[in-house]
């Protein structure tokens, strides 16, 4: 359309004052001439100068980076300002890197120039049959590869997905410091907590994690809390899942040692996993109401059935329609002591011993249901948005994390 007219006529009237946009003119008439074929100033060009429509320029934003190093997936925005704050995302069974994709580049966004996220990889697809421990060995090296390779780190986090929480748990209890161990010129907070690799821990967050283990007590809802099938589980875990399955059932009795679960929920054996655990100013725990098929609502909440809320008590908030209740911890972080691990007869409930360990922290508890939404049936991913097409209910659950996370 453009090449059939050689000549723009704008009339301007009389009364536009001069100004510097305007040159003075000696007739009530100024003639433009756009040649069809001149490229040095055709009419997109001559808006995006005069800055009209949606051709006016637009400020540049600064993209979130990612960067394949240390085993895993590397997120932060590129500025002078180096990250001083590691953010490392745990996935679950079967699970990759790639499930924290939506909320590793939300939190970049939400926080650039501070944190650096990194999605763990060491741990992905049928990695995840090898057992919490070995799985915690292979995380803590990642982290240590991570650090290593970024200057500037000062703060640690860990946030992870159902599995993904045992390994996390596991990997700071190798990782962890005693105050005694740090630096002299490490703040008084660091020497009075102790360190994680060597950084200052802040958030312990875990969303749908089974805490304490799926043996029975409805502990695996799909079993539908039938003893029978809850037993059968207990006994056959190993052939689906390996030496995961037996950790998660507490079957497993290596060297004659307790279950592996018992024994994170202590300070004995070789590592200090609560001390560790202690380290961080806060340890979260998000937890599905219902309709998670895979981790019960008391084991990823790490509560008694006394301690769950009354149904009448839950309600949702606004702002995060799916979070329905929040309990704040009220467990001074000074009062953790070390546990006993020994079993004194048969009849030892192996779960009690977990909550009495876990117990002595100040846990945040955030129930989360998806009742009303279409996307219910898949809760476990849901409130991780999994993948956000499917699970993108899930998001006010990543925002809420992040609103409440300690920079």
């Amino acid at each position: 359309m453009i090449a059939s007219f050689s000549t723009l006529q704008i009339s301007i009237p009389d009364s536009i004052p001069s100004s510097p946009r305007f040159l003075p003119l000696g007739q009530h008439q100024l003639q433009l001439r756009f040649r069809a074929r001149h490229k040095n100033l055709d009419r997109m060009e001559l808006m995006k100068r005069l800055g009209i429509g949606c051709f006016a320029a637009k400020h540049s934003t600064r993209e979130v980076k990612t960067e394949k190093d240390s085993g895993g997936e590397d997120l932060f925005v590129e500025s002078s300002e180096k990250p001083d704050h590691l953010v490392v995302m745990v996935n679950g069974i079967i699970g990759s890197s790639a499930d924290w994709k939506y909320a590793a580049e939300q939190f970049v966004k939400k926080f650039p120039d501070k944190v650096l996220v990194h999605r763990s990889e060491s741990n992905s697809a049928t990695l995840t049959f090898d057992g919490v421990d070995m799985m915690g060995e292979r995380l803590a090296n990642e982290v240590l590869s991570v650090i290593k390779n970024r200057n500037g780190l000062k703060k640690i986090s860990f946030v992870a997905h159902s599995l993904g929480g045992l390994v996390a748990r596991y990997a700071v209890g190798k990782l962890y410091e005693k105050p005694g161990e740090a630096n002299s010129s490490d703040s008084p907070s660091k020497a009075k907590s102790g360190e994680i690799a060597g950084l200052e821990p802040m958030n312990f967050i875990t969303f749908a994690t089974p805490h304490l283990g799926s043996r029975g007590h409805r502990q695996f809802p799909i079993l539908c809390g039938l003893p029978f099938l809850e037993r059968t589980a207990s006994q056959t875990a190993h052939l689906a899942a390996g030496r995961t399955g037996k950790h998660l059932f507490l079957v497993d009795n290596d060297d004659g040692n307790l279950p592996l679960l018992i024994r994170m929920a202590t300070d004995s054996f070789n590592f200090k996993f609560i001390s560790a655990l202690n380290a961080f100013k806060r340890r979260v725990a998000y937890a599905n109401v219902n309709f998670d098929y895979m981790v019960g609502w008391r084991t990823s909440s790490i509560r008694r059935p006394n301690e769950l809320p009354k149904p009448n008590l839950l309600a949702t908030d606004p702002n995060y329609p799916h979070i329905v209740y929040v309990e704040h911890g009220d467990v001074d972080n000074g009062s953790c002591k070390s546990t006993s691990t020994v079993v004194k007869d048969e009849n030892t409930d192996l779960e009690e011993e977990m909550l009495h360990g876990l117990g002595q922290l100040s846990w945040e508890r955030v129930d989360v249901s998806f009742h009303n939404s279409k996307q219910r049936y898949v809760a476990h991913n849901t409130i991780q948005v999994k993948t956000y097409w499917l699970h993108s209910d899930g998001k006010d659950v990543v925002f809420h994390m992040m609103d409440h996370f300690c920079l």
